[in-house]
This record gives C-alpha cells, sequence and structure tokens, in this order.
C-alpha cells in the first residue's frame, strides 16, 4: 500500500489527531510541532516561548481510498478558517491554522480545493498555505491523548468524521 502525507494545524492537536484518526482511509496520525523557528521543541516551549511552531497533526493516508479534496473538506469543517491565531478557547500563535505539504506536487491541487473553499465565503479565509519547513512529533503524552482520556479536553465536534465520505 501506497500512503501519502499531509500536515495540518487547527488549533490544539488532541481533537484535531483523533477526529482525522476515524476517517476511513487515513492510515496513521501523530501530533506535532510545525515550522517554528527552533530545533526539537517541547510542549512548553510551544506554549510559553515563542517558539512560533503551531500544534499540528501529520496525517497518512491511502490516496486510493481517501483524496486530499475528501481531507479539506474534513479539515474545514472542523476549524474557523476566518480567525487568527485561535481555535475554539486556545489562543496562541500555535493554535493557528495551517495545511502544509511536503512536496510542491501538491500545491496545484491544494491551491485549487483553497480556492474553491474561499468561494463559499464572502470573509477571507486566514489558512496558511506553505510548504512544510519541518515537524517534529509531540511528547508520547500528546499522542492519541483523547484515545488515553476518553473525557479529555477537545474543541472539535468529532461526530462528523465519517459524515464526509
Amino acid at each position: 500500500m501506497s500512503t501519502s502525507t499531509i500536515y495540518l494545524a487547527g488549533g490544539c492537536f488532541w481533537g484535531v489527531q483523533e477526529y482525522f484518526s476515524r476517517i476511513p482511509g487515513v492510515t496513521q496520525t501523530k501530533t506535532g510541532y510545525a515550522n517554528g523557528s527552533t530545533a526539537n521543541p517541547s510542549y512548553e516551549d510551544v506554549c510559553y516561548r515563542g517558539t512560533g511552531h503551531a500544534e499540528t497533526i501529520q496525517v497518512q493516508y491511502d490516496p486510493s481510498l481517501l483524496g486530499m479534496e475528501t481531507l479539506l473538506d474534513h479539515y474545514f469543517s472542523i476549524i474557523d478558517p476566518f480567525v487568527l491565531n485561535r481555535q475554539g478557547p486556545d489562543r496562541g500563535t500555535q493554535y493557528r491554522t495551517g495545511v502544509y505539504y511536503e512536496t510542491e506536487e501538491d500545491l496545484p491541487l491544494l491551491e485549487e480545493l483553497f480556492q474553491k473553499e474561499q468561494a463559499k465565503h464572502d470573509r477571507k479565509i486566514l489558512v496558511e498555505l506553505l510548504p512544510l519547513t519541518h515537524f517534529y512529533p509531540a511528547e508520547e503524552q500528546h499522542q492519541d491523548y483523547l484515545k488515553k482520556n476518553p473525557k479529555g479536553y477537545c474543541h472539535v465536534d468529532l461526530s462528523g468524521a465519517k459524515a464526509h465520505m
């Protein structure tokens, strides 16, 4: 099986990871920190030391079962694309929204999908669309957090994870 990878920042990564882990065709998710200014940051660094990283999830998926369009439909359904550096009650640059890609070949399709999403709205979408400069996995306690802590904090409505299929 061949897999593809995309990186999604949508506020607190616990709920975003749980949501995407439930989508058929997603083969693996991992929480981490993307596109900041320091190497190997800790959660405390990202939250309190101005590293510039975004809480991000790495999504590996089977492109024969799940397309980028469906992934981004899901993504835009769980974020507020009109706010900067905030999702739900979480505020700070680490909670910004962004789609980060590894290969330039993904950019034309991503730009097309962003344009389609923008056409649905009167306000400007504030979601970053950038190449991934780096991704550092989060500490183990942040991996699959809501599976380990089912009553844990989550700003994402998890009920729609299979609805967009």
